[in-house]
């Protein structure tokens, strides 16, 4: 089985070509960073405008790098949402285009299914285990137990953990997109401060919160500002000590929810991180001594397949696909879609789980 994945949900316009037997035969993308950097964040009209403009040769791109024609494929799939409904919606109608033309199965994918399914791509990883979701807009934590059996056992009741690296990037004026750029002014640090708070550490649930540290680095930019002390070496150091207390949030979080998850699975086979923030290379370091401590592995996709790609919508088509589950041409999309849809609401950004 061989299927073409397309993705548009938020700031990549991408294709990807994948086989049943994980071979990825075409990865695509075309990086709108540029279109956002002005605005020190992604703005959703342009970021559909952008999708219009790029996939149609994202996607032609993709067909000669696998060598392949439409009508060698054995289905579309795309993102469906949650996501900035604009690019959704592009996505979704040339996927229906494709798959109408050609004659050809098409399913509508939950974006965030993608980013959960990716480790079995990758490392073909059985079920069940815990996924450490933490990208942009959403940082969750859930049990994987199969393909559509999704339980959450925690999520953010305000910002995301990505929201808050590329709003403290802004704070600090180190540019967009966020993530890369406070790990790379982390790591010229010399003194990093350690007295920034850690929300919701040692609580016993497992929601995040980083609203709170985000007002915490704003405070901490102000004073220097009025001292005449904010320079490179203290973006550095405040850069160093805003990752470190994301990093110790989401492992605190993390460790509470894999002793939840063991206790109600104790054939758990991996603790795995997805999403965006998961190419964090302090927190992959962090998230394998914990995996350690359980005696667990650690399965983080290759930093490409973490960050929004095609790649992931092409498997978790075939998943689905293996399932005999297609969808109907009148799909609409969806700009909330949650994995877990019997977890209680959230306050915040936890209704997007």
């Amino acid at each position: 089985m061989v299927v073409l994945g397309i993705e548009s949900s938020c700031d990549e316009t991408a294709a990807a070509i994948v086989a049943d037997d994980r071979r990825i035969l075409a990865d695509t993308i075309f990086a709108q960073i540029a279109e956002h950097t002005p605005f020190g964040g992604v703005v959703p009209e342009i970021a559909a405008r952008a999708h219009l403009d790029h996939l149609d040769d994202t996607i032609a791109a993709a067909m000669r790098q696998a060598g392949l024609d439409f009508k060698d494929l054995d289905g579309i799939a795309v993102t469906g949402g949650p996501g900035l409904i604009g690019g959704v919606i592009v996505g979704v109608m040339m996927a229906k285009a494709i798959a109408f033309a050609h004659g050809k199965p098409f399913i509508a994918v939950n974006h965030l299914e993608g980013h959960a399914l990716t480790a079995r791509l990758t490392d073909a990883v059985a079920f069940p285990y815990l996924l450490l979701l933490v990208s942009g807009g959403h940082c969750q934590l859930l049990v994987v137990e199969g393909v559509g059996r999704y339980r959450r056992l925690g999520a953010t009741i305000d910002d995301a953990a990505g929201e808050a690296f590329d709003k403290a990037a802004k704070l600090m004026g180190l540019g967009f997109p966020g993530g890369p750029a406070v790990a790379a002014a982390a790591a010229k640090a010399t003194a990093p401060f350690r007295d920034l708070p850690r929300p919701m550490k040692g609580r016993p649930d497992c929601n995040f919160s980083f609203s709170g540290l985000k007002t915490a680095l704003r405070q901490r930019v102000d004073a220097l500002r009025a001292a005449g002390a904010f320079d490179d070496t203290a973006r550095a150091d405040l850069a160093a000590g805003f990752q470190q207390a994301v990093v110790d949030c989401l492992i605190d979080r993390t460790s509470h929810a894999l002793a939840m998850a063991k206790a109600d699975h104790p054939t758990l086979s991996a603790l795995v991180v997805a999403g965006g923030v998961a190419a964090n290379q302090q927190l992959r370091a962090a998230l394998q001594e914990l995996a350690a401590k359980h005696g667990l592995p650690i399965v983080a996709p290759p930093p490409r397949l973490c960050t929004d790609n095609a790649a992931m919508i092409a498997w978790a088509g075939i998943e689905r696909f293996r399932l005999g589950e297609l969808s109907d041409f009148d799909y609409a999309p969806r700009p909330r879609w949650p994995l877990d849809s019997a977890a209680s609401a959230l306050a915040g950004a936890g209704v997007k789980a």
